[in-house]
């Protein structure tokens, strides 16, 4: 017994001498806001709590949190790694962490932190034992042991999405003041919704500085470094779910103590504004540096801060894979002026037909103005399809990024060094979203996403990010390399094969009917649906009803998996009256089945309810806080590997 209290004590010696050598961590966040705030030159907003920590502190003028969207933006944070690398690319998806990584909690746990996270976790990677020591409603740094340095985090929902839609609101800003940006129609319901936006803001600064004050009146500012962020671009439609600048950039203002100054970024002063390009993904190596911890080398991102720091980085980066229902495949990058994005899926719109960014007043309205031809040509961009294979823009001319420089010959030296990057990075990362999302899963049975793409037998990479983007260039000069493609051994190459033939529409079809014919019947679930989808979109008569009949059994979950009924339900979403053959029997297909996780229950339900007119149900607190109804588990049915 006496032991065991020398021990304990000897425990709480060092506990106390670990807090003199290292900070408390306090991180403020809010949820989809932009840096639409007075300490980043925005005099509409009113921010004086952010403004004065901004003030005594730094801000970063070039801060992406590389998804626009909040699951995915806090699976990059949690990892530190890309979630394109990872699996976790996709809205509420689950993935098997990789092999031998960590969360970062875990790291400053071991290093003697107390831990905590109120509340919203979120994450697409599935969480170990032992992340947090408290994450709820009630996790505060109170809660930690006489002396123990804390990491905490306060997450603010109050700015969410689905708060600047709610009425009655009680307004603080004037409508007839706000900002139009020139992507969106001028209207009373645009500026009501951006008014509000604006109003959330101030609520969530209201928050940031209420806890400041905590830490004050507890006599712990000079002892806490503090971070404050927001998890992706605002809630409004073009801002969320699409992975420009707007959906991406979000203020991040820091503040380091005196006392620990010298762990502060380099060019760190009171009052500085950095031009130093920071990300999501440079959080969790941040962290580790600031406590002393060399961040491992699987861990993607840079540290901005601490021991360990390194120099600024050319570029970031960003990502959008399947928001809810819809899948998409875009990548980004900026090197803090430019922005370039590189469309793999083209002909598909950036305003698909997401059920939740419907609620919103201004997306509804907006697409009335765009059907009777009354939106401009920068308000028509999002709604357009199919979208440009590149996009360019210049944030110094064009800071709503309504201008594509892609085919400007001015540009051409730009747009060859922001696309070198972006290849670049995926084939670093070995992004294995240019999977699509079935297919990832079915090849990392036994293993992880991660792993699996780490293997050049499972996933050559080089050879699919070749065959992706030619694809997806639109170019006709690619259609002999596509219908190669047709006979490869690897099913993701035969998919982007037929992707790129279905992307040129009549002429690819014409092209290559033999070889979508033949994919029609392919052993990949994936393959079978592109090449369907092709057939009932630009086939005669005859290839439009095979075609039909063959999508309406891929989307049904009784008989297939969750990810093959989504992707045949978006292609038959795709096809407008050239579904009205199978109306009938999309009515009767289950809109429940297995799944390999409870988080993919609900998105087969909107996807019929968009086919058959009838109005999903949503539940504002289970998107804000990323609940998801109950659904039992399934496994994968494994048909049609390769």
């Amino acid at each position: 017994m006496k032991f065991l209290r020398i021990l304990i004590s000897l425990f709480s010696f060092q506990l106390s001498a670990l807090s003199a050598d290292r900070p408390n961590i306090l991180w403020l966040t809010s949820e989809d806001h932009g840096p639409h705030m007075g300490c980043y030159g925005d005099s509409y907003a009113t921010t004086p709590n952010v403004d004065a920590l901004a003030a005594k502190g730094m801000l970063f003028k070039h801060c992406w949190s590389n998804a626009p969207v909040c699951s995915a933006a806090r699976t990059t944070i949690i990892a530190g790694m890309y979630p394109p690398s990872t699996g976790g690319e996709h809205m509420r998806s689950m993935v098997a962490m990789p092999k031998g990584a960590k969360m970062y909690p875990q790291f400053l746990r071991e290093a003697g932190y107390y831990c905590t996270n109120n509340s919203k976790e979120d994450y697409n990677l599935k969480k170990p034992d032992g992340v947090w020591d408290e994450s709820s409603g009630k996790a505060t740094w109170k809660n930690r042991k006489d002396g123990q340095p804390f990491f905490a985090i306060f997450n603010e929902t109050c700015s969410h999405e689905s708060q600047l839609r709610k009425r009655p609101h009680e307004a603080i800003h004037d409508p007839a003041k706000v900002r139009v940006p020139a992507y969106h129609p001028d209207t009373p319901e645009v500026r009501q919704d951006w008014a509000q936006y604006y109003d959330q803001v101030t609520l969530a600064d209201a928050s940031a500085g209420k806890r400041l004050r905590e830490l004050e009146e507890a006599g712990l500012a000079a002892d806490t470094i503090v971070f404050y962020y927001a998890d992706h671009g605002s809630g409004m439609p073009r801002n969320k779910r699409w992975p420009s600048n707007s959906g991406l950039q979000v203020p991040m203002v820091v503040y380091f103590p005196p006392k620990w100054k010298d762990l502060a970024p380099k060019e760190y002063a009171a009052g500085a504004k950095s031009d130093r390009l920071v990300s999501f993904v440079d959080l969790a190596p941040t962290l580790l540096s600031i406590i002393g911890v060399q961040p491992p080398e699987w861990m993607q991102g840079h540290a901005f801060a601490g021991k360990f720091q390194t120099g600024p980085q050319p570029f970031v980066h960003g990502f959008r894979g399947r928001m809810d229902e819809r899948y998409d495949c875009v990548r980004s990058v900026t090197d803090g002026r430019f922005v370039y994005l590189r469309n793999y899926m083209p002909h598909l719109s950036q305003a698909q037909h997401v059920a939740y960014q419907f609620e919103t007043p201004t997306t509804v309205v907006w697409r009335k103005l765009f059907d009777a031809g009354k939106a401009t040509p920068e308000q028509s961009i999002f709604w357009q399809e199919p979208k440009a294979p590149e996009e360019l823009y210049d944030l110094q001319s064009d800071p709503d990024e309504v201008h594509n420089l892609a085919a400007a010959p001015e540009h051409a030296e730009t747009l060859a060094k922001m696309r070198a990057a972006q290849e670049d990075l995926a084939l670093k990362i070995r992004d294995v979203g240019l999977l699509p999302e079935g297919e990832m899963l079915r090849r990392s049975e036994g293993t992880t996403p991660y792993d699996m793409g780490h293997d050049d037998k499972l996933y050559p990479i080089a050879r699919i990010l070749k065959i992706a983007g030619e694809a997806s260039s639109l170019k006709p000069a690619a259609i002999a390399d596509l219908k190669a493609g047709f006979a490869d051994s690897d099913s993701a190459i035969r998919y982007w094969s037929t992707m790129g033939v279905l992307m040129r529409g009549k002429p690819g079809l014409a092209a290559a009917h033999d070889e979508i014919a033949k994919a029609a019947g392919d052993s990949s679930p994936c393959v079978q649906v592109a090449a369907n989808w092709t057939l009932a979109k630009f086939g005669d008569d005859a290839d439009s009803a095979a075609a039909l009949t063959k999508l309406v059994n891929l989307a049904n979950w009784s008989q297939h998996d969750v990810f093959t009924t989504m992707s045949a339900l978006n292609a038959i979403g795709d096809l407008g009256d050239k579904a009205k053959p199978i109306a009938a029997q999309l009515k009767n297909l289950p809109a429940q089945g297995e799944a390999p996780d409870s988080r993919y229950a609900g998105y087969t339900a909107r996807l019929l309810a968009d086919l058959t007119g009838t109005k999903p149900a949503f539940n504002d607190a289970s998107s804000i806080n990323g609940a998801v109804p109950p659904e039992k588990p399934g496994k994968m049915k494994r048909k049609g590997r390769k």
